[in-house]
């Protein structure tokens, strides 16, 4: 992994590319000097070669109406602060070209063929054929700009289901002209404009291409025109050709927590007796030891850490220095980055909320060091005590539990949420680090803190046990029993309560058991990808396994069940539901819990959920009674996390505000 790796006119000094993620800074008022800090801090942490968001070529190509282009001189100048700033620390920087297509959200959206996306609301002009023309003299200007503004090279997207990419896919080019029908006609216009590209910046500059080596959709490509592609566009002129894995709008997920680490490492391996040029392995490779061995197996040439990021910009320096175990992981929630970015957000990190934010969440040593106590070794709880410790204040941290995490124990037990366990790893070692003294088996009373200067209150929450009648009955569980104590749970089963927490639930209740549901084959089963890849779209009918409990998941409200997860993430969840064959019931009244079971009213009408066990997912409580007596005494108190707003579990938040509390303290 640090071998360097030789491109002719220039040498990357590891085989570590920091893959490609738009933070939203690309079009904020102040963005350019605050991705200037993002980028730098990860190159003066060994990252070798980092690629840009992605910016279009031209304003039909902006992924939304304001999105960044580089059309023009001035706007290259605005660059120059990220290459300085990169090159002074011995990265080197690559900025992407990202031509939108059909999923550019603004009506004056182009595609090959005027066919909307379902993932837009936008249905899109048709290129003429001077259209495409200037399209591919606008990623030839696009670059020279980018080499003007001090980059490296450029990486074109070519993959994901943007223009490129639609030009490939009989799915989304329906045209009969010399840029459509067969294959050698549909892909002339992503090799043009790697030929054009390469004409305008000359010989010494690198030219990545983001090939969409699996696209994961009916009607995409097959390996055969994947390999013709990439030899073809080698010959045009790229440097290094960059995975892609499934486009957009395909129900197959790539990147979501739930996919098994290096799961696509083996489409890229099915390239290399194609061409001779670099491949880099990409989609769930989170960390070293996951990067060194596809390299190590020779799989490809360098490897793609994104959102790794994101979760740690010092992930490379920690590995060379031998210290892997201090890595913040990324758990691939997708909560601050994906989610962030598709609401239009600045993106960042749930597991690191500095991210994006370098410039405005500083946290420096203090001159006037304190004593404080944090309450509560969850999520907020180590992030106020491990950033309170950062500052130079010594930091007690209290647990009643015999071991810290909190939710946070219990979210890695959920199928795909494993990694969450990668995170309190990485906070018990900061903390032994930063010699912050951890107190377990302890709930602090008052006088246990007396005599700090701050308390930061993270005690979270308790679930909320809603008033039904028979809810003491001895069937009733709540969720932190069933997966904090181990409670044991029937084969008939009702969860209540359909929210985030009620969707883990089921995941949990009903994941198949035996080792082929957690192997790459057995996902590559479960959604239907072909293991040969060689099927158009790489997709065969999926052969997902049934649960192994009758699970129904009932909720008061009549809207569609799990509504508030993530966007893409949410859709995964409920997808995985309907493959274990958990029935949802909507709009139901509580009426009683029983010997029969759990009895409701829905539409008026009784039905009764014979079921042996019910699992309480109803929300939860703050978890703050010694808040008000903490400050009747006089010490200064601030609530953080599910302390203060227990609504909804949302470590995200709670993470950040905890960070924040104590970067101020």
């Amino acid at each position: 992994m640090f071998e360097p790796l030789d491109l002719g006119f220039v040498t990357c000094r590891n085989r570590v590319v920091m893959g490609s993620m738009h933070l939203g800074l690309e079009e904020a008022p102040d963005g350019f000097g605050r991705l200037a800090t993002f980028y730098a801090e990860r190159a003066s942490a060994d990252a070798g070669l980092i690629v840009t968001g992605g910016i279009a070529p031209n304003a039909e190509g902006r992924l939304h109406p304001t999105g960044a282009t580089l059309t023009t001189p001035a706007q290259a100048e605005r660059h120059l602060v990220i290459t300085e700033a990169v090159h002074a620390e011995g990265a080197l920087v690559c900025l992407q070209i990202l031509h939108g297509g059909r999923y550019a959200l603004h009506p004056d959206c182009v595609a090959p063929s005027p066919l909307q996306a379902r993932i837009s609301p936008f249905t899109p002009r048709e290129l003429t054929d001077a259209d495409i023309r200037r399209t591919i003299d606008d990623f030839a200007r696009c670059a020279r700009l980018a080499r003007d503004a001090g980059y490296d090279g450029v990486e074109i997207m070519g993959s994901e289901g943007y223009l490129l990419n639609e030009f490939l896919a009989l799915r989304t080019n329906r045209r009969s002209d010399e840029w459509g029908g067969p294959y050698e006609r549909r892909m002339r216009m992503p090799v043009e404009v790697v030929r054009a590209v390469r004409e305008a910046v000359g010989s010494d500059f690198l030219i990545l291409y983001r090939l969409s080596m699996l696209d994961l959709v009916e009607d995409g490509q097959s390996l055969d025109e994947v390999r013709l592609l990439a030899r073809a566009v080698e010959s045009a002129g790229a440097s290094i050709i960059s995975t892609g894995i499934g486009w957009h709008e395909s129900r197959v997920p790539t990147i979501a927590a739930g996919v098994p680490h290096g799961a696509f490492v083996g489409v890229t391996a099915a390239l290399r007796d194609a061409v001779t040029l670099p491949l880099v392995a990409a989609n769930r490779i989170n960390t070293p030891e996951a990067a060194e061995a596809v390299l190590a197996a020779g799989h490809a040439d360098l490897v793609s850490m994104a959102r790794p990021f994101l979760a740690d910009p010092q992930l490379l320096s920690k590995a060379a220095a031998g210290r892997a175990d201090r890595i913040n992981t990324c758990i691939a929630c997708n909560q601050a980055c994906l989610d962030h970015a598709f609401a239009g957000r600045v993106g960042s990190c749930l597991v690191n909320p500095r991210a994006g934010h370098e410039t405005l969440l500083t946290i420096s040593l203090t001159r006037a060091p304190r004593r404080i106590a944090v309450v509560g070794a969850g999520p907020a709880g180590l992030a106020a005590a491990t950033t309170a410790a950062r500052r130079g204040h010594a930091v007690t941290l209290f647990e009643a539990d015999d071991e810290i995490g909190g939710q946070f124990r219990m979210a890695r037990r959920i199928p795909g949420k494993e990694d969450y366990g990668q995170t309190l790893r990485y906070f018990a070692n900061v903390l032994a680090d930063l010699a912050v003294e951890v107190r377990t088996g302890l709930r602090a009373r008052p006088d246990d803190l007396a005599g700090f200067d701050h308390v930061v209150l993270a005690t979270g929450v308790t679930p909320r046990v809603p008033d039904i009648p028979g809810i003491d009955h001895p069937s009733v569980v709540t969720y932190h029993q069933v997966l904090r104590d181990d409670v044991a749970v029937g084969e008939r089963v009702a969860v209540i309560g359909a929210g985030g927490i009620g969707v883990d639930m089921a995941d949990f209740l009903t994941e198949p058991t035996g080792p082929d549901e957690e192997s790459v084959a057995g996902f590559y089963a479960q959604w239907g990808i072909d293991p040969t890849f060689a099927a158009r779209g790489g997709l065969v009918p999926p052969q997902p396994r049934p649960g192994r409990r009758v699970v129904h998941l009932v909720q008061r409200r009549t809207s569609p069940v799990g509504g508030g997860l993530g966007r893409t993430t949410g859709w995964i969840r409920r997808a995985v539901l309907v493959q274990r064959g958990v029935r949802t019931v909507r709009g139901a009244t509580y009426v009683r819990v029983d010997d029969a079971g759990l009895h409701l009213l829905v539409e008026g009408e009784p039905v009764l959920l014979e079921v042996d066990t019910v699992v309480v997912c109803a929300g939860q409580e703050p978890q703050r009674e010694l808040y008000e007596a903490l400050r009747t005494a006089g010490l200064p108190v601030t609530l953080v996390g599910g302390a203060d707003v227990a609504a909804e579990l949302d470590a995200e938040r709670a993470i950040r505000q905890a960070t924040e509390v104590a970067a101020a303290l």
